[in-house]
């Protein structure tokens, strides 16, 4: 098996860089907290504009919501 060498992403160069100072597990919750609320809202972002171009309505989530599969 051959091992492909695989770069690190802007975000995880970051990330290393502020775990580098050894914060503490208070200070590392509030980043993964602090992360998830940035892409939950980046998330809703892309679903209000995707509903705004479609013309989805209130109405057709609550009856996708409400589908049987």
């Amino acid at each position: 098996m051959h091992d492909i060498p695989q770069q690190l992403t802007p975000l995880q160069l970051e990330l290393l860089k502020i775990y580098s100072f050894q914060p503490s597990e208070a200070d590392l919750i509030a980043i993964k907290k602090m992360l998830a609320a940035y892409f939950a809202q980046k998330l809703i972002q892309q679903v209000d504009e995707a509903v705004e171009k479609k013309g989805i309505t209130g109405d057709d989530l609550k009856s996708w919501l409400n589908e049987k599969t």
